[in-house]
Parts: C-alpha cells; sequence; structure tokens
C-alpha cells in the first residue's frame, strides 16, 4: 500500500502519542472510522479550525500545503493496489461480496425498489461485541442513503 506523506505523519504522531483513531474522533467531534479514512486520504478536513484541532491534537505543526491536502479531495479508492485483496482481513469484505452481495441487493430491492446504496452519503459504525467472551463479534453497520433509477 502506497501511503502518502501526509498520511505517513499522521500514522507516525498517532502511534507516538499511543492514541487511538477512537481516542482521536472525540477530541475532534467526528467517528473513528471518518478519522481512519482522514488519515489514509479517503475523507478531507471541513476548515482549517478542524486541521487546527487535528495538529493540536497530534502535536504537529501542518505547513500549508499539508492543511491544503488534507482540505482537499484525493483520489478515493487507491489503497489498495490489487483486487481481490491479498490482505486477509480485507479479503474477507470481498469474500462477503462474493457469496452475499446479490442476496443484499435483492433485499434492498425488495424493500427499496430498484436503486443502489450511497456511498458518499454514508456512515459505518464498528462495534465489539463481547457476549461471548471466546468468540467476540465484529458488529459493522453500513448506513447509505437509497438513490432510486431515474426513470425517462
Amino acid at each position: 500500500m502506497e501511503l502518502s506523506d501526509i498520511s505517513k505523519q499522521l500514522l507516525n504522531a498517532k502511534r507516538e502519542k499511543n492514541i487511538t483513531f477512537t481516542d482521536i474522533a472525540r477530541q475532534l467531534g467526528r467517528d473513528e472510522v471518518w478519522v481512519a479514512a482522514l488519515f489514509y486520504g479517503q475523507a478531507t478536513c471541513s476548515d482549517d479550525e478542524e486541521c487546527r484541532k487535528l495538529s493540536h491534537i497530534l502535536s504537529i505543526n501542518f505547513s500549508a500545503e499539508q492543511i491544503h491536502q488534507l482540505k482537499h479531495s484525493s483520489y478515493k479508492g487507491l489503497l489498495i493496489p490489487s483486487f481481490p485483496p491479498t490482505d486477509p482481513l480485507l479479503y474477507r469484505f470481498h469474500e462477503i461480496l462474493l457469496q452475499f452481495g446479490v442476496p443484499m441487493k435483492e433485499i434492498i430491492h425488495e424493500k427499496f425498489g430498484d436503486g443502489i446504496m450511497s456511498a458518499v452519503d454514508f456512515t459505518v459504525k464498528i462495534d465489539k461485541d463481547e457476549t461471548i467472551k471466546e468468540a467476540p463479534r465484529v458488529n459493522i453497520n453500513m448506513s447509505g442513503k437509497f438513490l432510486p433509477y431515474k426513470r425517462w
């Protein structure tokens, strides 16, 4: 995976301060997944103030160029260089789509009609369920705006 210089700097500062994406998210008033996406260049800060908050949290003095990078959209989806992914966890998401993608699509169509789930107007929440101590569960909740296909 090729990371930008700003991504490397953000991740290094996070590691050096020994803080989590959740810690940073709480201080920024954002979600942990959004913060991780920001660090990997898949999301952008909304304004200079958000960049200043991040700078304070990580004890980094961003240059004007770095602030520009944090506020302006990069090319999305370039983190995974090959498809299917070779990382075991990322491959499981690919495997889930192979096995359950069409069934999930059909259920969405039954409930909403013909259309898609937005990945722009979208949130994802990841939780740890330790109800069964021997086998903790990963809970992933994806919420995307439904966009019906236009008929003309």
